[in-house]
């Protein structure tokens, strides 16, 4: 932590063995990364039938999940989580690679979302009631796609982005 301050009176990049975090990186990563680490880490202890629920929605998206014991869902989602959340608040991840994961993993639950009946109105993206929960993850897409796009950015590669 004092490293981050120090980089905060001297410049907007911080080291760390030699894989750089840009200072704006740090409020994405460190919000992202508590939140699904804490989602993860409360996972670790799932009843059953909470597992088997979870697992439902999933195979809506994934339907090669239903072959799985719910038990080993759950347990499957907490580590796949716990690892996420890890990674984002490690500063020694790229900002790249973790936007590519949180991106594949908020992607996974969007899909969730759509493929699930009942989670948004007929015909239309908005969220229903009990979709709502779901369809707020869109903010961790967005936060992925930025980390990825400031990191092709700062190699020199331009994104165009006409009307």
């Amino acid at each position: 932590m004092i490293e981050v301050l120090r980089c905060l009176n001297r410049g907007s990049t911080l080291r760390t063995e030699e894989k750089a975090v840009r200072v704006s990186h740090l409020p994405l990563r460190l919000t992202t990364g508590a939140f699904i680490l804490n989602s993860g880490l409360g996972k670790r202890a799932l009843s059953s039938e909470a597992a088997s629920g979870l697992q439902g929605m999933a195979a809506n998206a994934v339907p090669a999940v239903r072959k799985m014991r719910p038990e080993t869902f759950g347990k499957t989602v907490s580590a796949a989580e716990t690892a996420l959340g890890v990674a984002l608040l490690a500063p020694f991840v790229p900002s790249a690679l973790a936007g590519a994961a949180l991106a594949v993993f908020s992607g996974g639950l969007l899909t969730m979302y759509w493929k699930t009946p009942g989670m948004h109105e007929h015909g239309s993206i908005r969220p229903t009631q009990d979709g709502t929960a779901v369809a707020k993850d869109v903010w961790m897409f967005g936060i992925g796609a930025a980390l990825m796009i400031d990191a092709l950015d700062r190699r020199g590669r331009t994104a165009v982005v006409t009307p």
